[in-house]
């Protein structure tokens, strides 16, 4: 069993002792951190808190204790059930809440679960009101309201607002996707984007839709990851049916994968690459995206007279860095699209109806497009450690090492050289060292990472 206490949220496994999983113990006691938290940084009486959740097995048990615990505290609760991470972020504002929860543990398999935590404008929270939370969940210090405080509970569904939002984006053009006549797959896997996706690409005019696993019941029919090892049975349909493109999103709907025409992956690393093209084309202005993020969103960004920035890996780095470059377009190479035109996080719809208007106003089938944009592979390994090692102070002897290329180390170590560059990260939860590589082919690629593992595995022992 596994509970990963962190600022951006609580994440672990179902089930097990109090402390060693996602128990409904532990439940309640971030829940009610959570809660407490909201009440001191908005001073109200009565409180207010969205709540949405992914369709994962567990999602109707850990709602049931998040919503008891909420109006224990006294905050009145605005329960969107089934909804996906972005309709709740922007649910959050739409209804003046102070706070918003997402039960959803994102790509994690079915077993896990988890509560994202949202400040008032909808956003992940800061470190700092992170680690506040962590703080109150350690003392327990919770005052829980009298019977005739308790908080109250608004059933409602913002789906269509989140759409109607989506339509409203002065770069999302309806007419255009509706005249390109696109036959569209889509797999699902069994969340709430089976809810979402069909619903936006109706409204988006998109006449035939070939779906796969778009029944929310949480059985997820494959890892529900989308990367390409799990994306098989979409590409065989692709292929099956000629369709013009395949979207899959993951089981929160905040990252997206496209699929070309001829079955043959898009890749994840350029879903903003292509979205980010396609916005710098009609609103000039700057790009962020992570460092662990494709090298391809610079070259774009650059060429198209922006400036480009990376920021440390974690969404809320991402939105941190983008406010203060005032970037018009950003996000991270995991599919996850941040379009401040609609709001700060992370949005498969977004995607989906950006990338939809720049494929029919482009002519370009989808593979056509792809090979529009520069070409790099990525190699993503670990470097496993005992726990005796200082990890900080073996991150420093590389940093010495490669002291005369380019260095960056906001965030780990990354290393960038003329056509390529390297990414090193200790992980949080173990004693591992991530390594990502990225070059123009996969051999070089691989061998880039291979060859830093090795400088580790020397500097180490």
């Amino acid at each position: 069993m596994t509970l990963i206490k962190s600022i951006s949220g609580i994440r672990g496994t179902i089930g097990g002792a109090p402390g060693e999983g996602l128990s409904p113990i532990d439940v309640v006691r971030y829940t009610s951190a959570y809660g407490t938290w909201v009440r001191k940084r908005c001073g109200k009486e009565r409180p207010k808190v969205v709540v949405g959740r992914d369709a994962r097995i567990s999602g109707e048990m850990v709602k049931n204790l998040v919503l008891g615990a909420l109006q224990g505290l006294g905050i009145d609760v605005v329960h969107l059930g089934l909804a996906t991470t972005p309709t709740t972020e922007l649910a959050v504002t739409h209804y003046g809440a102070d706070g918003g929860l997402i039960l959803t543990a994102s790509h994690n398999p079915k077993q896990w679960n988890a509560l994202k935590l949202l400040n008032e404008k909808g956003e992940f929270l800061s470190a700092s009101d992170g680690e506040l939370v962590l703080d109150l969940a350690a003392s327990e210090a919770f005052v829980f309201a009298g019977v005739d405080q308790l908080g109250s509970v608004e059933e409602a569904d913002f789906l269509s607002g989140h759409i109607a939002s989506v339509l409203a984006l002065e770069l999302v053009d309806v007419e255009a996707i509706r005249k390109a006549n696109f036959k569209v797959a889509i797999d699902c896997v069994n969340s709430v984007g089976g809810l979402a996706v069909p619903a936006l690409l109706e409204a988006l005019g998109v006449q035939t839709v070939l779906p796969l696993y778009c029944s929310p019941n949480g059985e997820f029919p494959h890892n529900p990851e989308p990367l390409p090892e799990h994306l098989g049975e979409i590409a065989d349909l692709i292929r099956r049916e000629n369709a013009d493109v395949g979207f899959v999103v993951d089981p929160d709907v905040d990252r997206l994968a496209i699929i070309n025409e001829d079955g043959s992956m898009f890749g994840e690393e350029y879903t903003l690459v292509a979205v980010a093209d396609y916005v710098l084309r009609h609103t000039p202005g700057n790009t962020v995206s992570n460092l662990s993020s494709t090298r391809a969103l610079r070259d774009v960004t650059e060429k198209l007279g922006g400036s480009y920035r990376a920021a440390a890996v974690g969404e809320v780095n991402v939105v941190e860095t983008m406010r203060a470059t005032n970037a018009v377009i950003g996000g991270e190479g995991n599919g996850g699209v941040i379009y401040p035109a609609s709001h700060y996080g992370r949005d498969a719809l977004v995607g989906i109806a950006l990338f939809l208007t720049h494929l029919a106003q482009s002519g370009l089938s989808c593979s056509q497009l792809r090979k529009t944009y520069p070409s790099y592979s990525m190699s993503k390994n670990k470097v496993e450690l005992t726990p005796d090692i200082d990890v900080d102070a073996l991150l420093e002897k590389v940093k010495a090492a490669y002291a005369h290329e380019r260095v960056n180390d906001v965030d780990g170590v990354k290393i960038d050289f003329a056509d390529s560059w390297v990414h090193l990260r200790k992980s949080n939860t173990e004693p591992i060292i991530r390594i990502y590589a990225e070059a123009p082919t996969a051999e070089d690629a691989g061998a880039l990472a291979t060859s830093l593992m090795k400088e580790l595995e020397k500097m180490a022992y």
